[in-house]
């Protein structure tokens, strides 16, 4: 899954959401307490589980798809969280989320706040449970879900305040575990938000560590996260070019640091970048992060620098 970027006048209007609650509590520091959050919006947590159809049963007696009642099938809404693998959701006639207790407890705060989002974009409301075949094209679904992460990572971080934390040291790894520390959320989130709130050029990428990116039915890049200078200078970088440089520098580990080497990669025009590459093994999924150093000269003479490894080389399995 590839990062997007909103349109300014949607990205503005969820900010005036975000910066209404942050206000609401008074401009607190990080880390942010949901359940203040929660309180102030006057919202209602509960738990239930995707692979049990229970608790749902029992947290919802009215439920609306778009204008649709479907108390007369109680199952359905059931059905559309196995459907669409939800995490979590929001009922709005409840003024309740519903986190899915069957994913990992380190999950549940940013599926919340995502949920939270949903609750204060007035133009979600009529979209909450849209059945695509019902009320939702898929395109719109999407639109709606990347709003709701926008407006998250936004909520999490402070809004711009990740910006100004970012600008005060070097872009690597080490701030991507600073940032996780001090606004309380995880790698994954930090290192995501981190990456797009860069002005240099810069990618991330999160999935399985080299040694099992041979495996069947294991997708190479689980997120491929790109600043917007990456994106208006190096379009045409793919995940398997990124992932073929993670390879090429990888060493196996059973945890920590597996990568840290100077790579090139190729813009749109040509040109020839060298990028400090940096990958991290949580034991679950390799975090990585491209980071650009310096133009690479036409000509570089011939000395007993290592050349860093190049995009332009695919390295297969």
């Amino acid at each position: 899954m590839r990062n997007t970027f909103l349109d300014v006048r949607t990205a503005r209007d969820i900010d005036a959401v975000v910066a209404k609650i942050l206000r609401g509590l008074g401009n607190p520091e990080p880390p942010l307490s949901l359940d203040d959050v929660r309180a102030l919006q006057k919202l209602d947590r509960q738990y239930y589980s995707s692979v049990e159809d229970g608790p749902l049963r029992e947290f919802i007696s009215r439920a609306y798809i778009g204008a649709k009642q479907v108390f007369q099938r109680p199952t359905l809404i059931l059905d559309i969280v196995r459907k669409r693998s939800l995490k979590a959701l929001y009922l709005p006639d409840r003024q309740r989320i519903l986190i899915d207790s069957s994913e990992p407890q380190l999950k549940w705060r940013w599926n919340e706040s995502h949920e939270i989002i949903h609750a204060g974009v007035p133009w979600h409301q009529d979209a909450m449970f849209g059945d695509t075949e019902l009320t939702l094209s898929p395109s719109c679904h999407e639109q709606i879900e990347a709003q709701a992460n926008y407006g998250a990572g936004r909520l999490l971080f402070f809004q711009d305040q990740l910006r100004d934390f970012v600008s005060l040291s070097v872009p690597n790894f080490a701030l991507v575990q600073k940032i996780k520390k001090h606004y309380g959320n995880t790698l994954t989130s930090s290192l995501w938000r981190m990456v797009e709130a860069l002005d240099i050029p810069a990618l991330g990428l999160v999935g399985p560590p080299p040694w099992k990116q041979t495996a069947i039915n294991v997708d190479l890049c689980r997120y491929f996260i790109r600043s917007t200078s990456f994106i208006e200078r190096f379009a045409n970088v793919t995940e398997h070019q990124a992932c073929d440089l993670l390879r090429a520098c990888s060493s196996y580990r059973s945890g920590g640091p597996i990568a840290n080497d100077d790579v090139v990669l190729t813009d749109d025009c040509a040109q020839k970048h060298v990028f400090h590459l940096e990958s991290f093994y949580n034991r679950h999924e390799a975090l990585t992060i491209l980071v650009h150093k310096k133009l690479l000269p036409t000509t570089m003479a011939v000395s007993s620098m290592r050349t860093p490894r190049s995009a332009s080389v695919i390295i297969h399995p």
